[in-house]
């Protein structure tokens, strides 16, 4: 049996909370076999963002080649793509392998305020990898940068989702964290009009760091194991949600998740009888 492919292209996390080492993290949990592509190397810990450092677009593209040439991949995530060159070498590479399985995580800003996104890049993602997205999956005020809206309430949310799925991604989720008020809600926004709500208890939580990072690895490890979207994104929330119940507080700042939680609590995978908590 050959084992799912999933490939995640983002930022080294020197503390290992979000970026690559999250990602790859999530994959193994989920039973999925994790390559990477390293686009930054990051300087940062729970307390902030000290350093980022670029790779070119050429080191991008030979890792691209390397991984895709021979290993391959069943689905793809991007994290944190910083600027254009990159975003348009990523996107380049997408379209010549046909990955069509593709979550694109818009990083924009770390928890300290760091950017991660150059300002000016926010183009190339709209215009380069969102109409390569299966689905796009911004916190708020990533959803608002996208999009040019002022989102405040559920139903700002579901206007802008229809909007992502106008500028070219086949589906997007629009994750709800940054609302002041009510349960931890997320809306799948899918081409075909339907919408879908995911909730959780809101967690109190100061150890949050990565978590978005670990959401969209979780969807892609969902898709290379043949998980259909709605599916996908469903254990996405599960995962995430406990692996913030349980983070186990590490670091003075913003800590990150328990990815390990899923396996402490035995939770499964759908279709092999996993009772999701």
């Amino acid at each position: 049996m050959t084992q799912p492919r999933a490939l995640t292209i983002a930022g080294s996390d020197s503390g290992g909370g979000a970026g690559i080492q999250a990602d790859l993290k999530t994959f193994t949990v989920l039973r999925t076999y994790g390559t990477s592509v390293i686009t930054c190397v990051t300087a940062q810990n729970t307390l902030g963002v000290t350093g980022v450092y670029p790779l070119t677009p050429d080191q991008v593209a030979a890792q691209l080649d390397a991984v895709l040439s021979d290993i391959g991949t069943d689905s793809a995530k991007t994290g944190m793509l910083y600027d254009a060159p990159i975003i348009a070498v990523v996107a380049d590479r997408v379209r010549r392998y046909g990955i069509r399985n593709l979550v694109v995580d818009p990083v924009m800003i770390a928890k300290g305020g760091y950017p991660l996104l150059l300002p000016e890049a926010q183009a190339a993602v709209r215009e380069l990898l969102l109409p390569l997205a299966l689905v796009v999956t911004p916190n708020l005020p990533e959803a608002e940068a996208l999009t040019g809206m002022t989102i405040r309430t559920r139903a700002d949310m579901a206007a802008a989702g229809r909007r992502l799925l106008q500028m070219g991604a086949r589906a997007a989720v629009v994750k709800g964290g940054h609302l002041e008020e009510g349960p931890a809600a997320d809306l799948l926004v899918a081409a075909d009009g339907s919408q879908q709500w995911l909730e959780a208890e809101r967690a109190e939580s100061r150890h949050t760091h990565g978590t978005g990072c670990t959401f969209s690895a979780a969807i892609a490890a969902g898709l290379a194991r043949g998980l259909q979207l709605p599916e996908a994104v469903s254990l996405a929330k599960a995962f995430i949600s406990l692996a913030i119940r349980k983070a186990p507080g590490i670091g003075a700042g913003h800590g990150p998740t328990n990815h390990l939680a899923w396996l402490e609590e035995g939770c499964g995978l759908p279709g092999e009888g996993d009772e999701r908590r």
